[in-house]
């Protein structure tokens, strides 16, 4: 057998080549694939209603979708953009992680969807307003939630029953 240099050079750039190509993957964002349960609470004249909306908000690949502007609005997929992602330790020592996101959609009417909200560790807070095309707020809605599955449960301590310490 005849060692040729060629083909193993060939071999080796191409071995290179589908490394580097993985080296760059893109890596998903903080939010994607979490889901939030939230209550769109409508706001008129700086008055809250007294009903709340139960919704539903999946977060997937830099957009959002939410069943109730689905249903509602006709909008689908939102794009949003996370302008801070800090982690601090709060007064327990306990990590904890804060994104503020906001969110703009214009559809074909021209009316401007607007989305801002926190979101702390599992829990959003934020609002989300609709402008028609000459500023005109048309809808304001404010919105508070937690994520599907929620904060982990504490364990619960078991019940010590001392039966001979007992008072008859």
């Amino acid at each position: 057998m005849q060692f040729n240099k060629k083909n193993y050079l060939k071999k080796i750039i191409l071995l290179l080549f589908i490394l580097t190509c993985l080296s760059f993957k893109d890596e998903k964002d903080f939010l994607h694939k979490r889901k939030f349960n939230i209550q769109l609470t409508e706001v008129k004249d700086d008055i809250p209603a007294k009903k709340s909306i139960m919704d539903y908000i999946k977060f997937k690949n830099g957009k959002l979708h939410s069943s109730y502007l689905k249903k509602k609005f006709r909008y689908k997929w939102i794009n949003y953009r996370i302008n801070k992602d800090s982690v601090y330790i709060d007064s327990t020592d306990t990590e904890v992680r804060l994104l503020v996101v906001e969110s703009t959609f214009t559809d074909n009417l021209n009316q401007t969807l607007m989305m801002n909200f926190n979101i702390l560790e599992w829990d959003i807070d934020g609002s989300l307003k609709i402008v028609g095309n000459n500023d005109k707020i048309k809808k304001y809605f404010d919105l508070t939630g937690r994520e599907k599955g929620g904060k982990p449960k504490k364990q619960k301590k078991p019940k010590i029953s001392n039966k001979e310490g007992a008072v008859k």
